[in-house]
This record gives structure tokens, C-alpha cells and sequence, in this order.
């Protein structure tokens, strides 16, 4: 044996996901690969001489694999860490925010913002005439916590040629009052009209950007993510991977938008390095929950008339789909409603039987299935990417606006037990960066004040710990064709792991949300450190 490690940790309580051998107390780390797992002195067997300062003695601290976020808007998340956080208990509190903002923003700038929700703020929409005092030297563009509506002021309406006499575009809605006039809020497709005039960061202000964001993300304990964001993050990806910058491993999807792109310089799926690969082609179905887009096959409870919104016509889904897939580029396709999720899985069961690809096609979120489709995505081998903060977050609008059909909604454990793989994620910025709350929630399906009781809201679609951790490990490198470098501590895997103050798999679930983040590997170095290690 050579006795070289670049790292070895010792005294640890350290959940391996590997089968063969699922928990020890050590390993070792050379060249950012895992050469040793196994016990304290098999470790130390490693250790250079005079290289003490490669041991750490890890306390009984708990280490799981490097933890990856399956669903993330990152550079969404970063740029909105320099803009108004719009999630506040009050529609008064958001106008506050928003006023302070354009007080030391020149005058004619955009003021943009993220993370409204109007159903915390009793139900009812905001509107353009509230944003209009606070704001009128501004256009003002403030994106729900959905992300599927936005909320703007009279000026961005005149900016954007918006009126009483504007149609609806396709797969979007105005939304108006009772005499035609806009009221301030756009819809799915419709926020383009506004979206389109904001100015995008340049390069550098993404790099910069996305640079910040990195570190959140480690110091949550995230090694890893699947962006879902468009063409100038995955640029500033590539600066920072040129510069030698990234701490996290990237997944990049690509808008479908850019699939004819994407085809003619010839990229598939799964190319790349350690650091920076190509995902799947994104798509949308449908709308979300909150502002009722989502696309339902009968109407919401408050609104029996009202089945959603379909944002692109099937057969040109099922188009794409065929497309992308012919071409080596797997498919992620948004989906909430019931409607929506059975259209998707029809559309990848035809494209399957008429040119099967082996690829891992993949339903983004999975929200509210139908009974006859509940064991549709594991036997078709689509991978279920889902968000277990949703299920905790929605489940009183779930129950608000689906009754009793939320029985069939946020289903985790329903597609583990038919066959699916789950691939966990948050959706950041529309819920929190912090993988461990998505852990949370998977295993209580409860809120973080003990809501809805003990059992936790349909406590039948409740995960154990192992569960929710593969969701975050295994589940992500399996649906991006990693699983033979990433997703569990293995001699010859990459050496990303996350160190936890306390062993999530003993203590008491409702705890994990005490749980603090030691430390972040990456490829065998600390990607953040605390100093207690």
C-alpha cells in the first residue's frame, strides 16, 4: 500500500451509501479520489510521514456524501442575493423593501426583485396602483416565489406597451379588472412582455454573482447541483471552471430554446468533466400551483372552471422531446398539475416505443399525479425530479385549491415504491438553499413550528433519513449518468462529502433543522471549513 493521502479524516460516524459497506469510522483521500474506507488504523496507514496536518480527527462527527441539489436556479438565487427579497409575511413589508431599494437605484433603473407569495398575504393578488407610491421614477419587476408570475408597476406597464387592448399571449394571461385594464400581474408566458426590456447581467457581474452564491452553497454543505437557469450561467460556469473557481460540480441544462443550438454544435448529454457536464433539455408543460397555472384535468376546488394553464402545445412537446432525444440530449420537463404529469409520460412513452434512446428523461417536480399514473415514471425509467420543501410549503394551498386530491400530490415515497428514482432537489430561490430542510421535510412532511402534528401531512409519502439522503446523492449522479464517480463514499469515487455537527440517521427527525454544516469537500478539499474542524 502507498502511503501518500492527501487526506485522511478519522472518528467519525460516516454514512457511506455503499451496500457492501454502509457505515465506518475513516477513509482516505488522494488526487481527490476516495482510496480507503474502513476503520481509524487502515486509515492512518495512509498517512505521509510527517504529514500529520493531512488527519483530522472528526469527533464523532457525522459525514454523508456531498450533498446535491437536483433542481436549483442558481444564477437566479445568486443575482437575487443583490436584489429585493420580496418573501415577507406582509404585502406592506414587500412595498417597504422595494421603496429602499429605488431610494439608492438611479433613477429610471430597473428595480427587480424576488419571492412574493400572495397567498401568505391573504389570498388576494397584488396590484400595480400599491406599487406605484413607492416606485414612481422605477419600472419595477418583482417575480413571485412560484416563478410563474410576476408583479410590476404602471410604469413597466407603459415600458412594455401593455393596456387595456393588449392580447394575452400564447401560454400566458394578463391578468385584468373588471373593465379590461391590466391590474399589474402577468402570468406564465406573459411576464416576457415585461422580462424581456430588464437588462441582463453582463459576464462579469454573473461571474461575480455566481461566485458569491458558490459560497452559500458550500457553506450549506452542497457539493453539487443541476442549474436549470439559461446560456449566461452556463457561461460564467465556464469562466469559473477556465479560472480554476468552481467549488461545486455543475450540471447545466439547456433552455429549449436553444436546442437547435445545442444540436448543431453537437452537445449530448453527460458531456464534460468532474466539474462542469451537459444535463437535459428543459421544458415546461404547465404553470404552478400558487396563481392556479398548474394544469389540472379537472378544475381547482376554488375555481371550478379553472384547469390551468398548458404553455406549449403537446404535439410541439412531443416534437422537441423526440428531437433532443434523437440527438443524445435527455429531456427535464416541468410539470404540476395531474393533467400536465400524464401528457408528459404519454409523450415519453411514444417517443420510448418508437426510438427508444436509453436516456434518463426526467419530469421536473412531479407535484399531483393521478392514481391510473402514480407507477407510470418507473415504468417508463423517468427519473422523478422532486422538491421535498413543496410538499411542507404548499400543502395548505394543495389543500385549498386540489382537496382531496393532494392525497396524490408530492408523492415521494408512491415512486420509490413504484421503481422511480427520486432525484431531490429545492427549487432555489423559490424555496430555501438549504439541503438539510429539504432532508426535513421529506422525513416529517412537517413544517418547522410541528405543523400539520406528529404524523405530518399524508405521513404515508414520508421517507426515511437513508431515503432522503440517496435522494440528494445517489438520486442527482444517477439522473445525470454520474453514478459511477458520485452519490456515495466508494474506494475510486471523487471525494465530495459533507460534515454534519450531528448523525442525521439517530437523532430525533424534527432535529435535523438544528443540524449545522462542519464542512464541504470537494475532490478532497475543504470547499468550507468550520473551525470546530
Amino acid at each position: 500500500m502507498s502511503s501518500n493521502a492527501d487526506l485522511i479524516l478519522v472518528n467519525g460516524r460516516i454514512h457511506t451509501q455503499n451496500p457492501a459497506q454502509p457505515f465506518v469510522s475513516a477513509l482516505a483521500v488522494r488526487d481527490g479520489k476516495i482510496v480507503y474506507t474502513g476503520n481509524d488504523p487502515g486509515a492512518k496507514s495512509w498517512l505521509p510521514n510527517g504529514g500529520s496536518e493531512k488527519l483530522i480527527d472528526l469527533k464523532g462527527a457525522c459525514v454523508i456524501p456531498g450533498l446535491t441539489d437536483a433542481h436549483i436556479h442558481f444564477s437566479m438565487y445568486s443575482t437575487g442575493l443583490q436584489r429585493v427579497n420580496a418573501e415577507t409575511p406582509t404585502l406592506e413589508e414587500a412595498l417597504a423593501r422595494v421603496a429602499r431599494h429605488a431610494e439608492r437605484t438611479p433613477s429610471g433603473g430597473w428595480v427587480t426583485g424576488f419571492g412574493w407569495n400572495h397567498n401568505v398575504w391573504g389570498g388576494n393578488f397584488p396590484s400595480a396602483a400599491q406599487l406605484d407610491p413607492v416606485s414612481s421614477d422605477h419600472p419595477v419587476c418583482l417575480w413571485a416565489k412560484s416563478g410563474h408570475a410576476c408583479w410590476v408597476n404602471t410604469r413597466a406597464l407603459r415600458l412594455a406597451g401593455i393596456n387595456g387592448k393588449t392580447p394575452d399571449p400564447a401560454g400566458g394571461q394578463i391578468v385584468r379588472n373588471a373593465t379590461g385594464e391590466p391590474t399589474g400581474i402577468l402570468l406564465e408566458e406573459a411576464q416576457n412582455l415585461v422580462g424581456s426590456l430588464i437588462p441582463e447581467p453582463t459576464l462579469d457581474e454573473m461571474v461575480d454573482a455566481i461566485r458569491q452564491g458558490q459560497g452559500e452553497a458550500n457553506r450549506a454543505g452542497l457539493t453539487g447541483i443541476h442549474d436549470m437557469d439559461g446560456p449566461l450561467a452556463f457561461q460564467a460556469y465556464q469562466a469559473l471552471h477556465q479560472r480554476g473557481e468552481l467549488s461545486l460540480r455543475v450540471t447545466k441544462s439547456i433552455p429549449l430554446e436553444h436546442l437547435d443550438d445545442a444540436i448543431g454544435v453537437g452537445l449530448r448529454s453527460g458531456f464534460g468533466d468532474n466539474w462542469l457536464r451537459i444535463g437535459s433539455v428543459k421544458m415546461f408543460a404547465d404553470g404552478a400551483l400558487g396563481p392556479r397555472t398548474a394544469w389540472m384535468l379537472e378544475g381547482y376546488e376554488t375555481a371550478p372552471s379553472d384547469t390551468g394553464i398548458a404553455v406549449i402545445e403537446m404535439n410541439a412537446l412531443f416534437q422537441a422531446v423526440r428531437k433532443a432525444n434523437s440527438a443524445g440530449l435527455s429531456a427535464a420537463i416541468h410539470a404540476i398539475g395531474d393533467r400536465a404529469n400524464r401528457e408528459v409520460l404519454d409523450i415519453y412513452a411514444e417517443v420510448a416505443a418508437h426510438e427508444p434512446s436509453g436516456l434518463r428523461n426526467r419530469i421536473e417536480h412531479v407535484q399531483l399525479l393521478h392514481p391510473a399514473d402514480a407507477g407510470r415514471l418507473g415504468q417508463l425509467g423517468v427519473i422523478a425530479s422532486m422538491q421535498p420543501i413543496h410538499a411542507t410549503s404548499d400543502m395548505l394551498i394543495a389543500d385549498r385549491h386540489w382537496g382531496k386530491r393532494s392525497q396524490g400530490g408530492y408523492a415521494l415515497k408512491t415512486q420509490l415504491k413504484n421503481g422511480a428514482v427520486l432525484a431531490l432537489g429545492s427549487d432555489c430561490p423559490v424555496e430555501t438553499l438549504d439541503p438539510l430542510v429539504g432532508i426535513h421535510a421529506a422525513v416529517t412532511r412537517r413544517r418547522s413550528d410541528g405543523s400539520p402534528g406528529p404524523e405530518g401531512w399524508y405521513p404515508e409519502q414520508r421517507l426515511s433519513v437513508e431515503e432522503a439522503v440517496c435522494g440528494f446523492t445517489a438520486g442527482p449522479a444517477y439522473a445525470a449518468g454520474d453514478e459511477k464517480r458520485l452519490g456515495s463514499l466508494a474506494p475510486g469515487k471523487l471525494a465530495d462529502m459533507t460534515l454534519l455537527n450531528q448523525d442525521i440517521f439517530s437523532i430525533d427527525p424534527m432535529e435535523i433543522l438544528n443540524v449545522s454544516v462542519l464542512g464541504t469537500i470537494v475532490g478532497g478539499k475543504f470547499a468550507w471549513r468550520d473551525a470546530r474542524v
